[in-house]
């Protein structure tokens, strides 16, 4: 969802971390913390954190000024008060900065008034949402009226879809030809002291999956014209299958990575005249005791999540029904430090004066996206990278 350029340029700050105490907004700080006084930048940056807590909003910064080896953070960084219960604060908020960065979730409950403030006070607003629900919704909503203010609402500028939007987009400019399908394999790696996950995926999960009927509704009131299959067409694969090229089993991949590429690349066709991707996202579970624990547990979910009880279960007993993968807590910064994934792109085409109209493709392409949480590397799988160094839950290249 986007316009031209945004207004007021002169406002006090160049943007602010909404929800800045909470769990992955600390670590957004710590990283624009880190880009301010890197002298990547062409000058200062002013910029703000934002939150109902003074007290921790002030940890924060501490703990960020901590990890960057400094006594404190400059002047520049200012600190706001505001509640997402609040529409006053938040208009308040939105007039003071040209964007602001939502950390608050999840974003089916809190993301609308965020967005809202921001479009109706001229702000840019930016989120990691993986909630296709919420990205639809709001695209529904606020689009015509981010045009009208010259201001952008971006989603999913986390894990959820950055790897996989632009891991798309890096396959295609190294295939020598016409890049026509994509598979996706997420794998994780993790170190001695094991990993988990925040229990904000977890209520996003529980919800998005007990309100799938809506999205098909949503989708439907949008009215997207279908995106055109050039070449060959991509098999789906099934819920649970083997994997030849890991040796083990996969599962369909649960975020908004095929939503967020399928509107990439269904603008790339509209607007650009580009030829469309089609693209799956697979993430490895292991081997076959994985898949029955795994199945067990989706079951259960699956039962759960239908009714308002169910929901309430999963959602107070997160770590119980996740089997620890995830908690309340989140992962340690230990865990985090040894975490690491890889996300391999299988590509396949057509030869450059070869028409995709016609004929099976005939050239293959391997890519990967990897790295720990805060870098993320492009590359061939024969060697050649490109890597860049971005905040710990959203990456580019």
């Amino acid at each position: 969802m986007a316009a031209g350029s945004g207004e007021a340029a002169e406002r006090p700050y160049e943007l602010v971390v909404f929800g800045a105490s909470g769990f992955t907004g600390q670590f957004v700080v710590e990283e624009v913390a880190r880009t301010a006084s890197g002298g990547e930048l062409r000058g200062p940056l002013r910029w703000a954190v934002a939150g109902r807590s003074r007290n921790k909003l002030q940890e924060v910064l501490e703990r960020a000024a901590e990890r960057l080896g400094k006594t404190a953070l400059g002047p520049e960084v200012g600190v706001l008060l505001c509640d997402v219960g609040d529409p006053a604060s938040l208009a308040a908020m939105a007039k003071q900065t040209r964007v602001v960065l939502n950390c608050v979730g999840p974003y089916r409950f809190f993301g609308e008034p965020v967005v809202k403030a921001c479009v109706e006070n001229g702000a840019s607003c930016i989120d990691i949402s993986g909630e296709p629900q919420f990205l639809e919704g709001m695209y529904l909503k606020y689009n015509e009226k981010a045009a009208e203010k010259k201001v952008y609402v971006i989603g999913s500028c986390g894990f959820d879809s950055i790897p996989a939007d632009m891991g798309v987009l890096y396959t295609r400019d190294k295939l020598k030809g016409t890049l026509t399908a994509v598979e996706s394999f997420l794998t994780v790696k993790t170190g001695p002291e094991g990993s988990c996950i925040h229990d904000g995926t977890w209520k996003s999960a529980v919800y998005g999956l007990a309100d799938q009927d809506n999205l098909k509704a949503l989708r439907k009131k949008i009215g997207y014209s279908p995106v055109p299959v050039v070449g060959a067409k991509l098999k789906r694969r099934g819920l649970v299958f083997y994997s030849q090229e890991f040796k083990q089993y996969s599962i369909p991949f649960m975020g908004s990575d095929v939503s967020v590429v399928k509107r990439s690349q269904r603008y790339l066709h509209s607007q650009l005249q580009e030829t469309p991707v089609q693209y799956g996202a697979y993430v490895t579970v292991g081997g076959l005791g994985s898949v029955m624990k795994l199945m067990f547990a989706g079951i259960l979910f699956l039962l759960l999540v239908k009714f308002s009880f169910g929901r309430k279960l999963l959602t107070k007993y997160p770590e119980f029904f996740s089997a620890g993968r995830f908690t309340k807590k989140g992962p340690t910064q230990k865990q985090m430090d040894g975490t690491s994934f890889t996300m391999t792109f299988f590509g396949e085409g057509y030869s450059e004066g070869q028409d995709p109209q016609s004929g099976k493709p005939n050239v293959k392409i391997c890519t990967q996206v990897k790295g720990p949480a805060w870098l993320c590397c492009y590359t061939d799988c024969n060697g050649s990278s490109s890597c860049s160094s971005s905040g710990r839950f959203s990456s580019s290249a």
